[in-house]
């Protein structure tokens, strides 16, 4: 994987400063841009395609809720990470259902930073400890808000679910290639077959559907 190209969107210019200051020193990632909100951003991507968007849920003009639709819709291939001061339930899963790749306090130090972007990167999601509490508390037992497919609607072959708990397990395609003797295009192809199946946008997604549905351990 070559250099990861990362694009900040928040209202506070001192906090992208200091962003881009922090991911200046760390090896294989380059701030291509920053934006003070949604609008300036969905502007400057129609010229500059980043891997990664570090975006900021409450901005003026356009916020974070509204712009991740959107990129979400014409960019799939942008991996949005949510910046937040607060570990809401609410925003977490609602971001998550609009489909955010992931979920960042503003008060995470360097490690975590840069270990969410590598995730989103590598395995399509990143949450971490306290938001993986979260998203349990609210998510186990719990009738989902939007229409996605109920589970005994649905029926999983027994790789399909062999491929879903090591998707959980935060494997990428090719350890999970690796570990079931397959080809990375056929658990690319197993991945994009259990989002269509549950309804969801990505990988993020499909773990908050497995956990809510308890289809892992």
């Amino acid at each position: 994987m070559g250099v990861i190209k990362v694009m900040i969107a928040d209202d506070h210019q001192l906090f992208r400063t200091g962003m881009v200051a922090v991911l200046r020193d760390i090896g294989g990632i380059a701030v291509i841009d920053q934006a003070e909100n949604g609008q300036e951003l969905l502007e400057k991507l129609v010229n500059k395609q980043p891997d990664v968007i570090l975006m900021d849920i409450k901005m003026p003009e356009m916020d974070g809720i509204e712009t991740t639709e959107v990129v979400i819709s014409k960019y799939p291939g942008v991996r949005v990470i949510m910046l937040t001061m607060h570990d809401d339930e609410h925003f977490i899963t609602h971001m998550v259902d609009l489909g955010a790749h992931g979920y960042l306090l503003k008060n995470a130090d360097v490690q975590e930073l840069e270990l969410a972007i590598n995730k989103v990167m590598e395995q399509g999601y990143y949450f971490n400890y306290k938001v993986s509490e979260t998203l349990l508390s609210g998510l186990v037992g719990r009738k989902s808000k939007r229409n996605q497919k109920k589970k005994n609607e649905l029926h999983f072959s027994k790789r399909e679910q062999e491929v879903l708990q090591l998707i959980c397990d935060g494997f990428t395609n090719s350890q999970i290639a690796e570990k079931l003797f397959l080809s990375i295009r056929t658990v690319e192809g197993y991945r994009y077959k259990l989002c269509d199946k549950v309804g969801v946008k990505n990988t993020a997604g499909l773990v908050r559907y497995a956990i809510k549905n308890r289809l892992v351990e």
